[in-house]
């Protein structure tokens, strides 16, 4: 074998080592989903086993803060759609002050994972593909990403896991996504670590009417407005920027 063979198939064999962590994370999401652990992850589950999860918390006051943060890093790294689910069972395992420290904590460890695996495996496709609108639109995102980032964690229109990844189409900087990530998560982190905490109320309410709780009876319209309002704020930098630009 020539040089410029062992070169080439030396290239090779980095391309192909870019897309394992990506694979690692595809294959957890399909091994947890085939061992059936979304069943876990919803109010049902909580209705049924609250009082028992509560009394381990009470008597595993170091182990149970630890599991649950291992848990919620996990299911994010892995890309389990169950981040708010998750964020409820926290505020009403440990209350809404401590839910919300570790929820805020593990989800952007989490997310950092993710978005490394995925940049590992697709960085700079966004770049090297596409041209025209779609090529600005590239450069406006990475030379503001922090502010791009800010409103898609503040306003609740896209999933998590989709926001974790996306980033990683574009030039964005590790540090800059891991700030964006915790700053943006704080206010829905407390918000709906908040609602956990008087979940025993909804479930109650539940129970009387003999329904099943969801998520809808805790998250109002009213919070979700908040939410867009506040994410409405957060953008306005970016928006002067943008028009100063042009102008």
């Amino acid at each position: 074998m020539g040089e410029n063979d062992k070169a080439e198939h030396a290239k090779a064999g980095q391309r192909s080592l870019r897309y394992v962590p990506a694979a690692v994370v595809l294959a957890g999401l399909a091994f947890g989903y085939l061992m059936g652990w979304q069943r876990y992850l919803s109010l049902d589950f909580l209705a049924g086993s609250g009082d028992t999860l509560k009394a381990w918390v009470a008597t595993h006051p170091v182990q149970a803060p630890a599991a649950f943060f291992a848990a919620y890093l996990l299911a994010v790294a892995f890309s389990f759609p169950a981040a708010a689910i998750l964020t409820v069972f926290g505020g009403f395992l440990f209350g809404w002050h401590l839910g919300g420290v570790l929820v805020a904590f593990a989800a952007t460890a989490g997310a950092t994972l993710l978005f490394l695996a995925a940049r590992s495996a697709f960085g700079g496709v966004l770049r090297q593909r596409v041209g025209g609108r779609a090529a600005r639109l590239a450069d406006g995102f990475e030379a503001d990403a922090f502010g791009y980032l800010l409103v898609l964690r503040l306003a609740p229109i896209f999933p998590f896991f989709v926001v974790n990844i996306a980033p990683a189409l574009f030039e964005v900087r590790l540090r800059t996504y891991v700030a964006a990530t915790f700053i943006g998560i704080l206010p829905g982190t407390f918000a709906y670590a908040w609602l956990g905490q008087g979940l025993d109320s909804v479930l109650e309410a539940a129970r009387m009417r003999g329904d099943r709780a969801q998520l809808s009876d805790l998250v109002t319209p009213e919070i979700t407005l908040a939410f867009l309002l506040l994410a409405l704020v957060a953008a306005i930098p970016t928006i002067v920027r943008h028009v100063r630009r042009r102008r």
